[in-house]
């Protein structure tokens, strides 16, 4: 009994932080929409709305069932690593950088392996879970807490196996994972910011706008959370301000639970449709009917 009313406190407990940790951002890019949009905002938040609605609860979720559990998986994955000895030598060359430049290697490495990672994360079999996030048509600061917790599983391992076998020191990738988390509030938000000349170099709001476009044509573009010279490098570039209605088209259900069935029911239609199975034969195959290799 006691270890339930501990498990209870735990999920409390991770259900304050997890909304009072809402409450700064909250506050600051609602500041920006008034600055920006005066009265507009207003009706801006409006239409919204619902989607709002659908990324708290996904906040939530998120904060209070996946981090625990994620935090455990990264303590094993990292320990696996360290027990399988592929991080030491790292370790020691990290040591002898410096605090800067160890901290700035890990944003642009980390962000290097993540644009591929995202890109991945856009290929037939992890898209389902993926889409989710792509799914709100109002985006917001907090569309980036929409998120399947499938997508912030393979996430999660593809990161952390990367900035763990890199051998970055704990400091750097807790400072990795804060960076890349706030500044997605930024890349996010309804802000028409292209950063002129800057946007070559750093991921704005206005270009990761174009990633989330309905139009699978400009979604496929923009893959980088902070350095957008990966995608000029990789041919995924798109500038200016996005001017084409975002989300998805596809039937992702009514509400959080639609949401969080749409990758299991997409996956299940898929096995049932995949081909059937030619028959068996007892006949040997001639050299006739063997397929050349």
């Amino acid at each position: 009994m006691s270890q339930v009313l501990v498990l209870l406190q735990g999920c409390l407990d991770n259900l304050v932080v997890s909304i009072v940790l809402l409450i700064p951002p909250a506050i600051v890019f609602a500041l920006l929409a008034l600055a920006l949009k005066g009265r507009a905002a207003v009706a801006a938040a409006r239409r919204a709305a619902d989607e709002v609605r659908i990324n708290f609860w996904l906040h939530l979720i998120d904060n209070i069932f996946m981090v625990p559990f994620l935090g455990l998986l990264i303590g094993l994955l990292d320990a696996a690593l360290a027990d399988a000895g592929l991080t030491g030598f790292q370790q020691q060359l990290w040591q002898n950088f410096g605090t800067y430049p160890t901290l700035l290697l890990c944003l642009f490495l980390g962000d290097f392996e993540g644009y591929w990672r995202h890109r991945l994360e856009h290929t037939r079999l992890l898209w389902p879970s993926h889409a989710v996030h792509h799914s709100d048509r109002e985006m917001t600061w907090l569309t980036l807490d929409r998120f399947h917790p499938i997508n912030r599983i393979t996430t999660t391992i593809l990161d952390s196996a990367f900035l763990s076998l890199m051998g970055f020191p704990a400091w750097a990738v807790v400072a990795n994972t804060l960076v890349r988390h706030y500044y997605g509030y930024v890349i996010h938000a309804d802000l028409p910011w292209t950063y002129g000349p800057l946007g070559r170099l750093v991921v704005s709001p206005a270009m990761h706008h174009w990633h989330h476009a309905r139009d699978i044509r400009y979604a496929g573009t923009n893959f980088a959370t902070l350095f957008s010279v990966f995608d000029a490098a990789f041919g995924t570039y798109r500038g200016g301000i996005c001017d084409v209605p975002v989300g998805l088209d596809d039937e992702m259900g009514t509400g959080v639970r639609g949401q969080l069935a749409y990758p299991l029911r997409t996956w299940w239609s898929w096995w049932r449709r995949r081909p059937a199975a030619p028959p068996a034969t007892t006949s040997t195959p001639t050299p006739a009917t063997i397929a050349e290799p």
